[in-house]
């Protein structure tokens, strides 16, 4: 998870921004303007800002420029609308780190808050996000997977045991009798979840066989019901 500040004064923007980058994971906190930036900033905690230059109250650009002014070693990504060459080139030699177009597409966006968060020396490392409302598996740096009810029942079950969690366990999570339960329905449903999430971003899905006992999911998860 990184701590992110959104400047955005179009409100409909600011929101979709906002629900998008915090489905990745991050904390992402969105103000409209400089004003307002200046009273929720916190040098201590917001280790990027994404900004945009055309706001209501002043300029990107001179925002950008007083808080390298100031010292901050915090990360920027300009996300605006000018994308003239001329302009890009002012953008990244008045501070910003990134300089994306809005129209660029929203994976793009995510992409760069990774490598940007990497670039500053964020050591929290990559984490999964499984969500319960809805539904979804969240990769580290992809957008999200949908999962069907016996899905996140599985994937609860894992997240929940920190170590080997049994193939009793996880039939009882999915509500069934361990001992009138088939368990090539177990290891199909595991193959199938695997596929889903090899298609939906390219990564392998970090759980791993014990052999005999049950599975074990080995990467950073944070749960949210």
């Amino acid at each position: 998870m990184t701590r992110l500040i959104l400047i955005e004064d179009e409100p409909v923007l600011r929101e979709e921004l906002s629900d998008f980058l915090a489905s990745f994971g991050h904390e992402v906190k969105a103000v409209g303007g400089i004003a307002e930036f200046r009273q929720c900033f916190a040098p201590n905690d917001h280790l990027i800002a994404i900004v945009d230059l055309s706001l209501p109250d002043g300029s990107g650009l001179d925002l950008i420029a007083q808080l390298r002014a100031e010292g901050h070693q915090l990360g920027v990504i300009v996300l605006t609308a000018r994308i003239g060459s001329n302009d890009k080139v002012t953008g990244l030699v008045g501070g910003a780190d990134y300089y994306l177009a809005k129209t660029a597409q929203l994976q793009e966006l995510a992409a760069t808050v990774v490598a940007l968060a990497r670039r500053l020396g964020d050591e929290a490392p990559p984490r999964w996000v499984l969500r319960g409302s809805p539904r979804q598996l969240i990769p580290p740096g992809f957008a999200p997977i949908p999962l069907s009810e016996q899905d996140y029942k599985v994937l609860r079950a894992l997240s929940a045991g920190g170590q080997t969690v049994t193939r009793q366990a996880i039939v009882a999570a999915l509500g069934a009798n361990y001992l009138d339960y088939d368990q090539r329905r177990l290891d199909t449903q595991m193959r199938r979840l695997r596929r889903k999430v090899e298609q939906g971003c390219g990564l392998d899905l970090p759980v791993s066989t014990v052999r005999s006992v049950g599975f074990r999911f080995h990467a950073r998860i944070d749960v949210f019901e």
